[in-house]
């Protein structure tokens, strides 16, 4: 027997993840991108990176046709990017009001996300209702700050000893 999905969703709330937003530019479907909890790395050598996205996703068929993507993991300050790329608003709105440029993949890379990874998708594998992608990370940029964190469905930060300590 297995739990239904409500009770999965409600059960992987207690699991804390850090927020990305996946990107992509194809001929076909210009810009594209979709905010994304699934991601981890996979190896060091080659350098290997996993992300999961819904099959249904118009970002996946962007992804599809370039064979490539980009993963922006977001700072503490950038919920209203990870808001705007979930969804209600069209993929060119999505870009028009975050500052990004081209990785060398031809992905569009978040100029303010905390860390990017440019990645050429070397395999997919079909997993229920979404696809799980791996890339082969080709560039990558970091900066400075702290990333933004999901928790029981809420946006959080993180905490350190002292700020505890003080409370």
């Amino acid at each position: 027997m297995t739990i239904s999905a409500s009770e999965f969703k409600q059960a992987m709330q207690h699991w804390a993840s850090g927020v990305t937003v996946v990107t992509t530019h194809s001929q076909q479907f210009g810009l594209q991108g979709m905010t994304v909890s699934a991601f981890s790395s996979v190896s060091a050598e080659p350098p290997l990176i996993l992300c999961c996205l819904n099959g249904a996703a118009d970002t996946m068929k962007g992804i599809d046709a370039s064979q490539s993507f980009a993963v922006n993991v977001l700072a503490q300050t950038q919920q209203n990017v990870s808001n705007q790329f979930a969804g209600g608003c069209s993929q060119e709105e999505r870009f028009a009001y975050h500052a990004w440029h081209t990785a060398v993949t031809g992905a569009p890379l978040l100029s303010e996300s905390l860390m990017s990874l440019d990645c050429k998708l070397v395999e997919k594998v079909q997993a229920g209702s979404h696809w799980i992608l791996i890339g082969e990370v080709q560039a990558s940029e970091s900066r400075s700050g702290e990333p933004l964190l999901y928790y029981r469905a809420g946006y959080h930060g993180l905490a350190t000893a002292d700020d505890i300590n003080a409370m």
